[in-house]
């Protein structure tokens, strides 16, 4: 039986009709799988940053106990004495005895990071936003960075940082986001602030490629830095000063470069919850920020001995650096894992 040219044609009609059932099928399917992968990576940005409140939260409940206590002072033979004054020397919140009972030790929002560390056991937590604008490879950037920092023993501190959530926008519009690197270190006090030595440790980070290299959100090398930190009171004030080797990986090779970072912070503390820093800090390779010379003036907010909040400007000088980034976040004793 011979087929007609309308056959032919209802047969090949048939044939487009089941290939294009099938990609719009295949393309259903990349789409689901497409929303369930960036689902499940916003949902791990929402439960990280739900935990970096949640501390907050309790921080603030912990520390609002002493508050309702009561305030009138011991009972005499006829009634309250009345509340009890203590004089309180204008400088006593800058002296050592002052922080050495803090339960936290900022190292935010400054590059330079204090030689000293926090009580023993414990757990410090650091969060907030870096939001450089107009660098050579992006036009803007928004980076969350998230801190851990354990005082593992009085001279031993554990670090570990992500960066949750990165996003920026290339010289071309387009923006990309995702997750950022992720730092792991240790540092080592040598030794502890006195009156006539100031406090002197060594440390070593190494940055993990966590972050997607096809986006331009990491060079998708693994870096390193060795950083010797001082730190000294002079008069009130508090000098933080660091120098670092750093070894990264190159973008367009597969060789490596070394380099190094200087940074010189000063900050100050006065008699009530407010405090200012500064900070110039300069570096010759690309290591979380782009290679250039900076600039640093922050105001911090000290609510208790466990929570401190910090917000500043950022200037960049140099053709890879970003003109100015605004930061501003805090810093949180989540808990005493010693329970001393």
């Amino acid at each position: 039986m011979k087929r007609t040219s309308s056959d032919r044609a209802a047969q090949i009609s048939v044939c487009a009709a089941r290939r294009s059932w099938a990609k719009c099928s295949y393309t259903k399917m990349r789409s689901k799988d497409s929303h369930k992968r960036y689902g499940d990576y916003y949902r791990l940005c929402i439960v990280v940053s739900a935990l970096a409140v949640a501390c907050l939260g309790r921080a603030v409940t912990t520390n609002a106990q002493p508050l309702l206590s009561n305030p009138i002072g011991p009972i005499g033979p006829i009634g309250p004495i009345g509340p009890i004054e203590k004089t309180v020397p204008p400088f006593t919140a800058r002296t050592g005895n002052q922080q050495k009972d803090d339960f936290i030790k900022p190292s935010r929002p400054t590059e330079a990071e204090p030689a000293d560390i926090q009580k023993v056991g414990a757990l410090q937590l650091e969060f907030g936003l870096d939001a450089p604008f107009d660098a050579e490879e992006f036009r803007n950037q928004q980076t969350t960075p998230l801190r851990l920092r354990f005082a593992a023993a009085r001279r031993l501190l554990l670090a570990f940082q992500i960066e949750v959530v990165k996003s920026q926008v290339d010289p071309t519009g387009r923006r990309m986001t995702g997750v950022g690197d992720v730092e792991t270190g240790v540092q080592v006090v040598t030794f502890k602030e006195t009156d006539r030595r100031p406090a002197l440790a060594f440390a070593y980070y190494s940055k993990l490629p966590s972050a997607s290299a096809g986006k331009g959100l990491g060079n998708g090398r693994t870096d390193h830095r060795a950083v010797l930190l001082v730190s000294k009171e002079l008069g009130g004030f508090n000098l933080d000063f660091n120098a670092m080797y750093l070894n990264v990986g190159r973008k367009d090779s597969a060789r490596r470069a070394d380099g190094g970072l200087g940074a010189i912070a000063l900050s100050y503390k006065f008699s009530s919850h407010f405090g200012v820093a500064a900070e110039l800090a300069g570096q010759s390779l690309e290591y979380m920020l782009p290679r250039g010379l900076y600039l640093l003036g922050a105001v911090t907010y000290k609510v208790n001995r466990r929570l401190r909040f910090d917000a500043g400007l950022r200037f960049g000088v140099g053709a890879e650096a970003p003109r100015v980034s605004a930061l501003a976040g805090f810093t949180v004793g989540v808990a005493d894992l010693y329970g001393k």
